[in-house]
């Protein structure tokens, strides 16, 4: 193969198979796709191994993308529930699985997905390593977590998040500068205490350069995890989050040194008022990779609907620059989510990234609207369950409730102002009453 990566094929202006279908998405002529990749603005994690993937590019300047995160617990073991939720999310337009499993036999689970899933697989190897080698996390040594980011490039992983921001200075920074909340990240909890037990330095910023040869002969997308990003509005934009993004830009280089692609993870919780500084911050720190945030959630009140308070604000960071949304549920902060609540989450996600889409002009991203303008307007019910974002859910509410006339709904009837402008405009009488 004449490249190694997607980052390195578009510096030596190879127009690969992935970076033509990508373009044709997004209506991005080849020259300029190439030439932001090769800047790291824009990335199409693919992984060799993955054979079945579609791919996708992630990009501030591309349509907003979204991730779902699944995977199994101690508590809940079902693989089949879980293929079933992967199977769903992939109908429903989710562009990338996140399989973050942390019980039973996760290798085969892994594997299923990077063989038969056409959506962009990542993980979370430092998760992994605690199931695989069944051992007290202080006993697990630094060359063996990154034994396990081999594994997860060789099962055909798109991406991984890497929790290497959090080093010995970070976690110093941490300490002087507490928290309300603490390290909400599962990861960032995992290698801080493995840190503080063993007093050794990060192994995932250790020996960084490692991960980079791994990812470079796989082509996986390193995804920079936020192990400070913060769990509660009063943690967010702190020094430990910021301190961290620093450490992140910095390692944002050496991986394009090695033309491995990169993103950049982000908060978290986070007021509505500081999300648009977050995305300016993180752009200018890290060179402008792509940015994937969680939510952000934007009040710590809701458990239940944090899959709105999450769309409330991933439509502010989309709108001001992030790429990568990854949905929240109702369940989160509750439990693990079943199907219904993935479906709740990927169309709150869906709706917010569409509507920043349609914010920061992404070309063509406002036909569906107009399309739907017109249906409405043709009271064309059946067209607009096609177009609807959640069709079978239209459709139900629309049965629950017949209208008399068929052309109307049950909300207005003969005051609908669409069907009465429609008539008067084409010259007939209107009179409500007399219908």
């Amino acid at each position: 193969m004449e490249y190694t990566t997607q980052m390195d094929a578009a510096r030596k202006g190879i127009f690969t198979p992935e970076m033509a279908k990508v373009a044709e998405k997004e209506h991005l002529e080849p020259k300029k796709l190439m030439a932001l990749m090769a800047e790291g603005k824009v990335i199409i994690p693919c992984n060799k191994v993955h054979t079945c993937i579609e791919p996708n590019g992630l990009g501030s300047m591309l349509k907003t993308k979204i991730n779902v995160n699944l995977g199994t617990s101690r508590d809940l073991t079902d693989l089949n529930m879980e293929l079933e939720k992967v199977n769903h999310a992939v109908e429903m337009g989710a562009e990338a699985i996140m399989d973050l499993s942390s019980f039973g036999d996760t290798q085969k689970f892994r594997r299923k997905l990077t063989h038969e899933c056409p959506a962009m697989i990542g993980t979370v190897p430092i998760y992994d390593a605690v199931v695989y080698y069944h051992k007290a996390l202080g006993k697990i040594t630094a060359h063996e977590w990154i034994d396990i980011v081999r594994m997860h490039a060789e099962d055909g992983v798109d991406f991984m998040t890497i929790h290497c921001g959090i080093n010995k200075e970070t976690a110093k920074k941490f300490k002087r500068n507490r928290r309300l909340m603490n390290i909400v990240s599962r990861g960032g909890s995992i290698i801080f205490a493995w840190m503080e037990m063993t007093g050794e330095e990060n192994p995932f910023f250790q020996y960084f350069d490692e991960i980079l040869d791994i990812c470079r002969e796989y082509d996986v997308t390193l995804s920079l995890g936020d192990a400070c990003r913060p769990g509660c509005l009063q943690d967010a934009t702190d020094a430990s989050q910021i301190e961290e993004l620093i450490t992140l830009g910095e390692l944002t280089k050496r991986a394009w040194e090695k033309d491995v692609q990169i993103m950049i993870e982000g908060p978290g919780h986070m007021p509505l008022n500081q999300i648009a500084a977050n995305m300016e911050i993180q752009k200018t720190l890290c060179h402008g990779a792509p940015f994937y945030v969680l939510g952000p959630i934007v009040t710590d009140i809701a458990p239940g609907y944090d899959h709105i308070t999450s769309a409330i604000g991933g439509t502010v960071a989309a709108m001001n620059g992030a790429s990568f949304l990854c949905y929240v549920t109702p369940a989160e902060h509750l439990r693990l989510p079943d199907v219904d609540d993935v479906k709740e989450g990927i169309i709150a996600a869906r709706i917010a990234a569409h509507a920043a889409d349609i914010a920061k002009g992404v070309p063509h991203a406002m036909d569906w609207d107009n399309e739907m303008a017109v249906a409405r307007k043709k009271l064309d019910w059946n067209a607009m369950f096609d177009l609807a974002i959640d069709p079978e859910k239209a459709r139900r509410y629309r049965e629950s409730s017949r209208p008399e006339k068929e052309d109307t709904c049950s909300m207005c009837g003969n005051f609908c102002a669409v069907k009465n402008m429609n008539r008067i405009l084409d010259g007939e009488i209107v009179s409500i009453f007399d219908e």
